[in-house]
């Protein structure tokens, strides 16, 4: 794989889209002080150089709460009995199927992963910790906390300060 290389404008511009990636590209590219036609090439090589992975909404989820309920978040800690790789890579696989589970980390030390999961209601998480966990013979250790407000949330990345 040939590495990647950054300069000034393409950190500009991923820290541009990392706060408001809905710009059109004529706005994108007043703020990073570039041509439209520009802003626009450079755009697409970081889109198929992978380091723009996707664009999405940011849901209010108090706002939404109004709307569909509250629902429940759960930062859930596993443990396995068997860390081997095959068995690492077969935990991912299932969870990351899962539509519930939002966010996924292989951690060290302690369990061997953290999950970000959203469920409807409690028999909700019920069905997905079974459909997830308890049906894993390889699962020994699940503990949930549930989260009882959202008080930050991101996805920004730290990004090197432009030259």
């Amino acid at each position: 794989m040939t590495p990647i290389e950054l300069d000034a404008i393409d950190l500009h511009l991923l820290e541009q889209l990392q706060t408001d990636a809905s710009l059109n590209n004529h706005a994108l590219a007043e703020r990073v002080h570039v041509s439209p036609p520009t802003c626009l090439r450079r755009v697409k090589r970081l889109k198929e150089v992978g380091l723009i992975e996707r664009e999405i909404a940011v849901l209010s989820v108090d706002t939404l709460a109004n709307v569909i309920g509250h629902g429940l978040t759960a930062v859930v800690e596993i443990t396995l009995d068997r860390q081997d790789q095959e068995a690492l890579e077969a935990f991912e696989q299932r969870v990351q199927s899962d539509d519930a589970v939002q966010q996924c980390y292989r951690v060290s030390p302690g369990p061997d992963f953290c999950l970000i999961v959203h469920a409807a209601n409690m028999p909700d998480y019920l069905a997905l910790s079974q459909r997830l966990f308890t049906f894993d013979a390889n699962v020994r250790n699940v503990k949930s906390f549930f989260s009882l407000k959202r008080s930050k949330f991101g996805a920004r990345v730290p990004l090197p300060k432009a030259p």
